[in-house]
């Protein structure tokens, strides 16, 4: 019933509908209050009631069976989270993105949530004190924190001017194995305690500030096998050097400007079994499809191109590369700079590719 507009559910005589599933997704509500009054709500399995117009949540206290909870997009805030409580016991998929749940709804959530599995709290005002309330969900394995106002770092209590790492909080996940950190503000040093989530096996840490000491913190993860790192201060030296985890397949460093496409080719070819993204991989596919195109079609070409390069090689003594002159806090004002100049289209937010999908 998703996209629609709803009066009430299975309005009638008899005995109450004994749904397990719905989805209102995008719904309108004519009364919130009505929606729910001709369904036995205590066999309910399965509620989604994203994007949808409902200001009003104290239905849910009565869903006890719930196990798949979204409500992303819609209304609700840390006054309702209580309704949430009641029902916490048998959850275990539970969407808050893009609600107005901030740092102090989580904390109410803390301690009533046992089963709960996967968490999303991205586009939310949440900071790093969320952090450790989502570090007392011990059953967690996945969990999305994109977008939000997340530093990685809180005072020691009583010691304002004394800061310790927010995410050590995660070191009590021993189940987490899916984390966004995207487009949150979160530094190299803050990261360190990833490091000791052994069964981690996809990241996402699209962060402007991070650079080469995040790329290889994380390859001590073993069962790491989707790291994305978009958008940092990476370099040549940086990633030639990084010897990725074994079980590492798919490495997405796109936006990270400071890579050069020999760079990322020289990478591929000494770590074959890893899928690079970036913006040179494509260039580099369709090159070598019209060089061996070529080498079929007209057999003295080598010759030609080799002539040729000879010919233009006294030209690369000559060449510097300028980013070297830049320091790293100049290197990243000069990519706002440049990222200001495009239109917003082409500035968008990629989404992850770590759906938060149900477990079954």
């Amino acid at each position: 019933m998703s996209n629609c507009t709803i009066n009430s559910v299975l309005h009638g005589t008899g005995d109450k509908a004994p749904l397990t599933k719905l989805i209102f997704s995008g719904a309108t509500f004519i009364d919130g209050a009505e929606t729910f009054l001709y369904m036995e709500k205590s066999l309910l399995l399965f509620l989604d009631i994203s994007n949808s117009s409902l200001h009003r949540f104290s239905f849910l206290s009565y869903m006890e069976m719930l196990e798949h909870l979204d409500l992303s997009s819609s209304m609700l805030g840390d006054d309702s989270v209580e309704h949430i409580v009641c029902i916490g016991a048998n959850l275990r998929y539970l969407n808050l993105s893009s609600t107005k749940v901030s740092s102090t709804g989580v904390g109410v959530l803390a301690g009533h949530v046992p089963k709960l599995e996967i968490l999303s709290l991205s586009h939310t005002s949440i900071d790093d004190m969320a952090l450790l309330y989502i570090g007392m969900m011990l059953s967690l394995k996945v969990v999305d924190l994109s977008n939000t106002n997340i530093k990685g770092t809180i005072p020691v209590e009583g010691m304002d001017c004394q800061m310790v790492s927010s995410l050590a909080a995660l070191q009590n996940l021993a189940c987490l194995e899916r984390l966004v950190l995207e487009q949150t503000k979160v530094r190299d040093a803050d990261l360190s305690p990833l490091s000791s989530c052994k069964e981690l096996s996809h990241l996402s840490l699209n962060c402007a500030s991070l650079t080469d000491a995040t790329l290889h913190l994380l390859a001590s993860l073993p069962r790491l096998t989707y790291l994305s790192i978009c958008e940092a201060v990476l370099t040549n030296s940086g990633l030639d050097s990084f010897t990725p985890p074994a079980a590492l397949r798919v490495l997405d460093l796109r936006d990270c400007w400071l890579l050069t496409e020999d760079a990322v080719s020289l990478f591929s070819k000494k770590h074959p079994q890893i899928e690079v993204r970036h913006e040179a991989v494509p260039l580099l596919s369709s090159e070598l499809v019209s060089s061996n195109r070529a080498s079929l079609s007209q057999p003295s070409s080598r010759t030609s191109r080799m002539k040729s390069k000879q010919k233009n090689m006294p030209l690369s003594q000559f060449f510097i590369d300028q980013r070297l002159k830049y320091s790293r806090e100049e290197l990243l004002a000069l990519q706002y700079s440049f990222l200001s100049l495009n239109s917003p289209d082409d500035t968008g937010i990629i989404l992850s590719e770590l759906q938060l999908d149900p477990i079954n």
